[in-house]
């Protein structure tokens, strides 16, 4: 009798287990957003929200129509919440945020604060955290999700995709998620930073199928530099020297191309196979410092000038050459974040928090005062590892 009570028990908790999602949606019942632009409407100063949706009738289908595989939609309001229950007025099915992979803040809401927008982001348990999250320069970010690609049927997927593939290979280039703007905001002594788009070209053909049937396209979306923040509002930007130095400092380079100039015309370009950084505080008699232990190991991908490689003193000098380079790449970086912006994005408040907590309590209080005046010392070790498939450049025989 008990070995049959237990038997019905075990069938029925697999009952239970078998029961499926019970919060499933099917996908005809759902507009699928991959990408939003959040801007601050000229008129009324409320939210000007841009929803792109998928059209997956359009994507699935063997026979081409003339209708688009993306349309977009927009809606203001006062709050982000309120916009999402508004849309409904203009579209046939519940949205669905899971899917999301840009959202894309306008540059003149950036300057008066997202906090408040992030509030919803964070907060609604739709949205993932795996998405990039944008400023929009020189130009609201409807503009960018109106930019249609040759490439990709959805333009947010492919500015996506092109963050992804230019971090891994271009130093100026980073992909900041929700979890780690967050992480910028509450953190202290460290601000955040977000990675800049703006579009290039025609921006009223930037929407229109006929800009795609050229060679050139009418417009392109193009990834710019880092937006800095105080706080969570936008304070300026950094140009392409100075994101390529703050990548080094926050240990963010994979693999980049960089270059020196030859002693007589041209110049000799590197390519960084592995860099590795480490940021060390410092306090003496009270007063803090950064020391930056930065490796780099490259191998010499072009040469534009006579030079004999196979001398141990020419590797020498390249290498010294390129140690000074990137000082000065760092060096810019920290001067605009101390001279311009007012703000520690590198987190170097941050790290003498976690290193020197005692020293971090007397210092936080007046961080904003003592970071502009921050010290910053660089030791830097830089190795040629391999010069490619010859040595010296045919170059000089050529009659």
């Amino acid at each position: 009798m008990m070995k049959k009570m237990f038997i019905w028990i075990n069938v029925c908790f697999c009952l239970l287990l078998l029961g499926g999602c019970w919060s499933s949606r099917e996908i005809t019942e759902l507009m699928i957003v991959t990408g939003m632009s959040i801007d601050k409407d000229e008129e009324t100063g409320d939210y000007l929200v841009t929803m792109q949706i998928i059209n997956p009738g359009e994507i699935a289908s063997q026979t081409k129509t003339e209708r688009l595989e993306v349309t977009t939609y927009r809606t203001t309001g006062k709050t982000l919440y309120e916009v999402m229950r508004r849309i409904s007025t203009e579209i046939p099915r519940k949205i669905y945020l899971s899917h999301i992979q840009l959202i894309i803040f306008g540059e003149e809401l950036a300057k008066e604060g997202i906090g408040k927008a992030l509030d919803f982001i964070s907060r609604n348990q739709e949205f993932r955290t795996d998405f990039y999250i944008l400023i929009s320069k020189d130009g609201p970010g409807k503009d960018v999700l109106n930019v249609l690609t040759p490439t990709e049927a959805s333009p947010s997927v492919s500015l996506y995709s092109a963050i992804e593939v230019s971090e891994k290979v271009w130093a100026p280039t980073k992909g900041v998620t929700l979890d780690e703007l967050l992480n910028g905001l509450v953190l202290d002594g460290k601000d955040p930073v977000l990675t800049g788009v703006r579009v290039n070209g025609d921006r009223q053909e930037a929407d229109e199928v006929a800009g795609l049937e050229q060679i050139k396209p009418s417009a392109v979306t193009k990834i710019t530099g880092y937006a800095g923040f105080k706080g969570d509002k936008l304070v300026g930007w950094l140009n392409e020297i100075e994101s390529k130095g703050y990548n080094y400092i926050i240990d963010n380079v994979k693999s980049t191309v960089g270059s020196i100039p030859c002693e007589e015309d041209g110049n000799i370009a590197l390519e960084i196979n592995k860099a590795k950084s480490k940021m060390i505080s410092n306090i003496m008699n009270g007063k803090p410092s950064i020391t930056m232990e930065v490796n780099v190991e490259a191998n010499i991908g072009e040469v534009q000038c006579e030079i004999d490689l196979s001398k141990e003193k020419t590797i020498k000098k390249i290498e010294n050459d390129a140690k000074d380079h990137l000082k000065f790449v760092m060096g810019e970086s920290v001067s605009k974040a101390q001279n311009e912006l007012k703000s520690d994005i590198f987190g170097f408040g941050e790290a003498i928090h976690r290193q020197h907590p005692e020293a971090w309590k007397r210092l936080k209080g007046n961080w904003d005062e003592t970071f502009p005046e921050l010290e910053i010392n660089y030791r830097i070790n830089y190795d040629i590892k391999r010069l490619g498939t010859i040595s010296n450049s045919f170059q000089q025989d050529i009659k």
